[in-house]
């Protein structure tokens, strides 16, 4: 096998998790069953962790008794066995995902979890990945994890020489239980089937799309990696605009897109309000706001009176800075009336802990307000890294995305204007 260790950490992972049956085929003698004839009922699925050679005989054998699907985790297969797998799936009619998917698949409703991170599952949600590198799609499972984002499905693709990017664009597009659709992409094959599939997905629920391989160094290394094609990213990019695909730029940047996705509506105009206790974020939040397409909302003259006739002292222009001492009350009752603006159509709130009053329980108002306009998206900003950690215990799992900085916030929102105008809003 290609490493005991790995194998067993599978092992671990499919009987901790997965609320199907499991069975257990080591070659070598050492776990299990030794060969597919002995199993007690034969799977409709199975995943391979062998060397290459060993990884084609296996495969074949698994085809020709019935098992309807493969992944095919280890790399290093030559042209060769590749030409090798396609012809038993062409034989036996059986789907291949891989070879070199290095992670395999999760489904977090079933329990299905292929990947070699042993007792790593993340919580379930509505968030979909295809990520054609491992190392990619494990940085997505761990940040999943580790701040309880909720996941559907994650599908490593590796080599693609069967099930490919359109297959599980097709799947996820249907899916009942993926409200958000994350790639990874190096290299795409069927370009034009992509293109078609995802502009019928995009109408019911977002694409977004990380592109590696964008520089002429790094597309050389893709080619490498993965076996794929890489192409001109002046191609991709207008292939990603022609299919209604959001491009975003980093990991962080589709992790924290995906989020405002899976929490909050498009936003159906360009103007929005922040509501602040601070200055100087405020203002940077502003800048950002400008640099990224968007406008500030002019709030209306009957808005801006009830807010400063409310609270003397507070400047109601925008951004509206609510002062240090501002605490739930005070949010509540000003994210009410900027909410129910009709000049407004998205919030940015900045919640700074440190230099102010406010307290951690405080933020407990905004999805309650929130919760009443829900066709207006708001995103909080509890700014820093204690600040943010304290405040997230708070609102990790509600209905509110967060973010440390104004910037990753006013991203989150351009990329929920841009899929209202993809919806012709």
């Amino acid at each position: 096998m290609a490493s005991p260790q790995l194998f067993r950490n599978v092992i671990c992972n499919m009987k901790k998790f997965y609320h199907g049956k499991t069975h257990i085929l080591d070659v070598e003698g050492k776990v299990g069953y030794t060969k597919l004839s002995k199993l007690p009922d034969f799977p409709e699925l199975a995943v391979v962790m062998l060397p290459p050679r060993q990884s084609v005989e296996q495969a074949e054998i698994c085809a020709a008794n019935g098992v309807k699907a493969l992944v095919m985790i280890t790399g290093g297969f030559r042209d060769e066995q590749r030409s090798q797998l396609l012809k038993i799936k062409e034989g036996y009619g059986v789907r291949i995902l891989g070879p070199n998917t290095i992670m395999g698949v999760i489904n977090t409703a079933n329990g299905l979890n292929t990947t070699f991170e042993k007792n790593v599952m993340p919580e379930k949600g509505n968030i979909s990945v295809i990520s054609q590198s491992g190392g990619v799609g494990a940085c997505l499972l761990d940040w999943a994890c580790f701040y309880r984002v909720g996941m559907s499905k994650f599908a490593f693709v590796g080599d693609k020489i069967d099930i490919n990017d359109v297959d599980l664009l097709r799947y996820y597009g249907n899916d009942r239980k993926t409200k958000v659709i994350c790639l990874y992409m190096e290299g795409i094959k069927e370009g034009r089937k992509f293109i078609e599939e995802a502009r019928k997905i995009v109408k019911k629920k977002p694409i977004l799309a990380l592109k590696g391989g964008i520089t002429q160094e790094s597309a050389k290394r893709a080619k490498s990696h993965t076996a794929s094609i890489a192409g001109s990213d002046q191609i991709f990019d207008a292939a990603f605009t022609k299919a209604g695909i959001i491009r975003v730029e980093n990991i962080e940047e589709l992790m924290n897109t995906a989020i405002a996705f899976s929490k909050q509506p498009p936003m159906h105009g360009d103007n929005v309000a922040i509501v602040s206790n601070v200055g100087g974020p405020a203002i940077l939040a502003a800048d950002a706001v400008v640099r990224n397409n968007l406008k500030l909302a002019t709030l209306s003259e009957k808005t801006k009176k009830e807010i400063e006739n409310l609270y003397p002292g507070v400047d109601a222009a925008n951004p509206i800075d609510m002062i240090a001492d501002a605490r739930a009350e005070r949010y509540s009752k000003v994210l009410e009336m900027v909410l129910a603006d009709e000049n407004v159509d998205g919030v940015l709130i900045i919640n700074m802990l440190k230099s102010c009053f406010f307290e951690p329980e405080d933020a407990e108002v905004i999805p309650k307000v929130a919760g009443r306009y829900v066709d207006k998206p708001v995103v909080d900003v509890p700014a820093g890294g204690e600040d943010f950690a304290r405040v997230y215990e708070i609102l990790g799992e509600t209905s509110i995305p967060l973010y440390n900085l104004p910037e990753k916030a006013v991203k989150a929102l351009k990329a929920l204007r841009v899929y209202g105008k993809i919806l012709g809003h």
